[in-house]
């Protein structure tokens, strides 16, 4: 499914994105210092964890993570990032379900806008979210990395 970036801080992870196919990880970097405010530095020991717990998601060891978030985002945002914690891994739900979760329940739409917003991928599984006629639908990062992450996480929870 490619490269990974994480960056984070002490106050917690902060993004976990997809190398975009043409490998420019500095997109990334911008991602994430628009997100915080201010320039990003090298800072292995913050994203560590994140790293490792990752790496054993990958390996179909791990299906929940156990990390200090520090997500930026509207309000609004924060509650579906919230409710996408939620999906249980090796199930799927609809955008218009989390509209309900979070108390809007006229707002698929905008579900479906703060989930292609959401900065940490796989961490806040934000590819778990399915059209309501059950096909797979928008991925930031790719439809072919939203099946991929189905199948491993319904082979992983089979096991």
């Amino acid at each position: 499914i490619g490269p990974i970036f994480i960056g984070g801080s002490a106050q917690g992870l902060h993004r976990v994105d997809f190398i975009a196919d043409d490998g420019d990880a500095d997109q990334c970097v911008r991602c994430l210092e628009r997100d915080a405010g201010e320039p990003a530095a090298r800072d292995a020991a913050a994203t560590a964890a994140a790293s490792a717990q990752l790496r054993a998601y990958l390996r179909g060891e791990r299906m929940r993570f156990d990390l200090p978030l520090d997500p930026r985002g509207t309000a609004f945002r924060l509650r579906v990032w919230a409710a996408l914690r939620e999906i249980p891994a090796g199930e799927t739900t609809t955008y218009g379900v989390i509209a309900r979760r979070v108390g809007r329940p006229a707002a698929s739409r905008a579900v479906g806008a703060a989930n292609g917003q959401n900065p940490l991928a796989i961490v806040v599984p934000c590819h778990r979210v399915i059209g309501a006629d059950g096909t797979l639908t928008g991925y930031a990062s790719g439809l072919h990395r939203k099946r991929w992450l189905l199948d491993h996480e319904a082979a992983s929870t089979r096991a």
